[in-house]
This record gives C-alpha cells, sequence and structure tokens, in this order.
C-alpha cells in the first residue's frame, strides 16, 4: 500500500483529504502541521508522495519542494493550491513539483491526481530498474542537430537514473560527448572548417544547412556507442566524413589557441575524460570515464 504524507497546517483540511485519500484502500497517510515538520516525518515514515500545502508557518510548501527535489528527487510532491496562491504555485511547480489540486476541487481530483503520479513513479522506476541491467547501447543518426540534443539529454538522464556519474562529472561527461557528437556533425560528415566561425555573418552554419541537402554529405551518418563496465564508461563517436589528422591538433594551452572563437572541442574532451583517442583515420573518437557516485545527502541535513 502506498504512503502519503499530508503536508497542511489546518488540522481540519488534513483529516479532510486523509478520508479522502484512505476512503477506497489504496493509500495509507501519514500527518505533518508545516514544512518543517514534514521533513521528520518524511525520514521516519519514508512516504511514496508528499501533498503539502502551499501556505504554512516555519518551513511553506514552495520551500518544501526545493528542499525535497534536491534531496528526495525520486519522490514526488502534489500541491493543494488556495485562492490567491497561484503565483507560488508556479513557483513551485517550476521547481520541481509534480502536479497540484485545488482545494475547492479536492473532492472530485484529488484521488485521480494522486493516481496518476504515483503510476508515472512506477513506470519511472520500471524502466530505471531495467537500465540497471543495460550494457552497452547504440544509434546510427542522420545529420541532425535535434537528434544530437535529444541523445545528449537522454544520456544525462541515464547516467542519473543509473547513477553512473555524480551530478557533476555528469554534466561534464554531457558536455563532451556533446562536443563530439558536434565534431562528428558539422566538421566529419559535412566538412565544414570551423575556421568560418571568425568571419563576419553567418557562414558556418549556412554552409552546414546548405550541405545537409546535398551529395555526398546528406547520407553521411554519425554512429554513437556506448558500452558500460564494473568501472568505466566507454563511448565511441564515428562519422562518414575523410578523417583528420589527430596528431596535429594545436597545443589546447597555448594562449592563442586558447582565445580563439573555435577549435575547443578536443580540448574540452580531454579536459572532461579520463582518456580520449582517435582511430587512424580520424573519424571516431573514443572516450572513456570513470563511474563515479557520491551517497546521496539526507533530508536531515537540510533542517
Amino acid at each position: 500500500m502506498k504512503r502519503i504524507l499530508i503536508v497542511d497546517d489546518v488540522m481540519a483540511d488534513r483529516r479532510l483529504v486523509g478520508g479522502l485519500l484512505t476512503r477506497g484502500g489504496e493509500y495509507e497517510v501519514v500527518e505533518a502541521s508545516n514544512g518543517r515538520e514534514a521533513l521528520t516525518v518524511f525520514d521516519d515514515d519514508s512516504p511514496d508522495l508528499v501533498l503539502t500545502d502551499l501556505q504554512m508557518p516555519e518551513l511553506d510548501g514552495l520551500q518544501l519542494v526545493g528542499i525535497l527535489k534536491e534531496h528526495a528527487p525520486r519522490i514526488p510532491v502534489v500541491l493543494m493550491t488556495g485562492r490567491g496562491s497561484e503565483e507560488i504555485a508556479f513557483e513551485a511547480i517550476a521547481a520541481g513539483a509534480a502536479s497540484y489540486v485545488p482545494k475547492r476541487a479536492l473532492t472530485h481530483d484529488l484521488v485521480d491526481t494522486i493516481r496518476r503520479v504515483l503510476n508515472s513513479v512506477d513506470e519511472a522506476e520500471t524502466d530505471r530498474l531495467m537500465m540497471q541491467h543495460l550494457e552497452e547501447i547504440s544509434y546510427v543518426m542522420e545529420n541532425d542537430t535535434q537528434v544530437i540534443s535529444t541523445l545528449v539529454m537522454q544520456l544525462r538522464r541515464m547516467f542519473r537514473d543509473m547513477e553512473l556519474l555524480n551530478e557533476s562529472d555528469c554534466l561534464r561527461v554531457s558536455n563532451a560527448i556533446l562536443e563530439a557528437l558536434q565534431n562528428a556533425y558539422f566538421h566529419g560528415n559535412l566538412e565544414v572548417s570551423s575556421e568560418l566561425r571568425e568571419q563576419e555573418g553567418n557562414a558556418y552554419q549556412e554552409l552546414a544547412d546548405e550541405r545537409r541537402q546535398i551529395d555526398p554529405y546528406r547520407d553521411r551518418r554519425i554512429r554513437f556507442r556506448m558500452r558500460i563496465d564494473d568501472e568505466y564508461l566507454h563511448f565511441k563517436i564515428g562519422d562518414d566524413g575523410p578523417g583528420f589528422n589527430a596528431d596535429a591538433l594545436p597545443n589546447p594551452t597555448d594562449p592563442e589557441f586558447f582565445e580563439r572563437p573555435h577549435g575547443r572541442g578536443v580540448f574540452l574532451m580531454k579536459a572532461f575524460m579520463d582518456s580520449v583517442s582517435f582511430n587512424s583515420r580520424g573519424n571516431e573518437v573514443t572516450l572513456v570515464k570513470s563511474r563515479s557516485t557520491e551517497p546521496r545527502e539526507v533530508v536531515e541535513s537540510a533542517r
């Protein structure tokens, strides 16, 4: 049975909400009268969902959402909103709340809203558990920057869900992969010189857009592969372009190079990854990063 933490400074409202949730036998409830008390109950009773009022003494609903989002991001928070709290509710949704129910509609909408949110959590948890068994994925992509961005977002979410990387490394590795994919797109398959970025106007992007539509560039593909083992994450990003001489890359620490508006992709890859190497042709890069996780802070530290 799912456990729901009800947070409201008005006892009558807590009892009303508790009655609505327990009436069908689907849920059990625990209660707190403000956000600070809710943190203690959260630690003690491990709820599956937090249902909170917005306007409360000591620690309000918006602050509670922020703390739980940081320290228990997999536990959804649903808001109960009253008249005049619309602006705060919007802030709380933006801060990470999963949904909201107007207090005037609790009788009609509360149980369905809670059920939908918990079903979504269960589906996400199933996906996360399946990811724990993932060892390798691969993609073959057309020359499309939107696909590249979507892949990087998917990988970042995967790193978090599988607890492969800490938050800092999650961002750094994602950026390194983005640089490698963009290199494969612009410089590999479309053979657009990074020196065009120094010219006035938008010549760099315009040439890329043009070449996406014509032979031989339009039929070239980007290949991505990720392999996971007990210690490392291995990535291979390749393209169908002519390649380049990786040994001829300038020293990225040279002050003149560092100030250029282009050419920093490989530097960032090397800065963010444990190992960066190219094949002999120069059209495939291998990135390696050691797995990193850090203990999740308990909610106690936020009190």
